[in-house]
């Protein structure tokens, strides 16, 4: 068993790298539990469930809207929940920001935890506190910060996870390097047919590396006031693909890491061996790396990017593989990027 903490304003949160029924049922407290999860992950991994009521959701980033939110609050009513109860989300990326947001909300606050089954949730959308809903389109438009109890990751849920979420995942992994890892990129690259066939060892390596990047980072700076912005990285231009390509998070991260690549490159800061470096390891990965969606229209989505003041945004720039710089730079600067 691995176990990393995360002491936070919003809470401690611990994050377990063990199997899940050893494992949960000593997590969970003795409090009435309610689980939310999603129709894909419940044929899968129903089993594992806790005796308790089941929210199932469709699975999909369509059901991240605060209808599903809304309606998910009438079903814990309903079904009795109240300001002592525990929910647990058991699922991907989408089912714990679901989670979080609603235990931040229903009557106030109540406790929760995750048992994230996609890698993307594993070594990102679970750990950190953040949660969120989208608007319109646009993503985590709405949200809180607020600690879950545990997050605990089981690799054995990858063995079902179809192969593009997987590689969504990996998108992710590469970020961690490009922001304070450059042994696991070089781990990535000299491993890649091992690691597209999620050879145990290395998964396991590959998710306590990432975990290991975001929860130092979070225990600085919890509430994005400044290091964790670092986070951010290829997700500015990366959110504003998702919704105009309307692709997979992953995906679109990807072609945002390969953004800030070239812009690096273009401001003097990224070596261009470097950039080739890390566009070879994203494509090797199977990941893209460019969109044919005009940059006019990406431009319009990230003028309404969460992350915009004024005229300025908080750009996460490569200086090299395993380290990065926070600037804000205006939008038309950004623009440069699309040269």
């Amino acid at each position: 068993m691995q176990e990393f903490t995360i002491n936070g304003a919003t809470g401690s949160s611990k994050i377990i790298l063990d199997n899940i029924p050893d494992c949960l049922p000593d997590l969970l407290p003795g409090a009435d539990v309610f689980v939310i999860t999603d129709d894909q992950v419940k044929s899968h991994w129903g089993h594992f469930f806790p005796n308790a009521p089941v929210y199932v959701m469709k699975a999909g980033e369509r059901s991240k809207t605060i209808d599903t939110a809304t309606d998910i609050c009438r079903w814990l009513t309903k079904v009795g929940a109240d300001r002592s109860s525990f929910i647990l989300g058991f699922g991907g990326g989408v089912v714990c920001d679901m989670t979080g947001f609603v235990a931040s909300v229903y009557m106030r606050g109540v406790s929760f935890g995750y048992v994230p089954t996609s890698l993307l949730a594993q070594i990102d959308a679970a750990i950190g506190g953040k949660t969120g809903i989208n608007l319109d389109g646009f993503k985590n438009m709405i949200g809180t910060f607020r600690q879950p109890k545990f997050v605990l990751i089981d690799p054995q849920t990858l063995n079902t996870l179809p192969d593009i979420e997987y590689r969504n995942g990996l998108a992710e992994a590469v970020k961690h390097c490009l922001i304070a890892d450059k042994s696991m990129f070089n781990m990535l690259m000299e491993h890649i047919p091992d690691i597209l066939a999620k050879k145990t060892n290395l998964i396991r390596q590959l998710i306590e590396r990432s975990v290991r990047v975001k929860v130092d980072i979070v225990n600085r700076d919890e509430l994005e006031a400044g290091e964790r912005r670092k986070l951010n990285l290829g997700h500015t231009w990366g959110h504003a693909v998702e919704k105009t390509d309307t692709i997979p998070h992953g995906q679109a991260v990807s072609i945002g890491l390969a953004f800030a690549a070239k812009l690096s490159e273009q401001r003097g800061m990224l070596k261009k061996t470097q950039r080739q470096d890390i566009i070879r390891l994203l494509q090797l990965l199977g990941l893209p790396t460019e969109t044919n969606t005009p940059a006019a229209l990406i431009y319009d989505a990230i003028q309404k990017d969460k992350k915009k003041e004024d005229d300025k945004i908080h750009f996460v720039f490569i200086k090299e593989i395993g380290s990065v710089e926070v600037i804000p730079i205006t939008m038309k600067e950004l623009t440069k990027g699309f040269i």
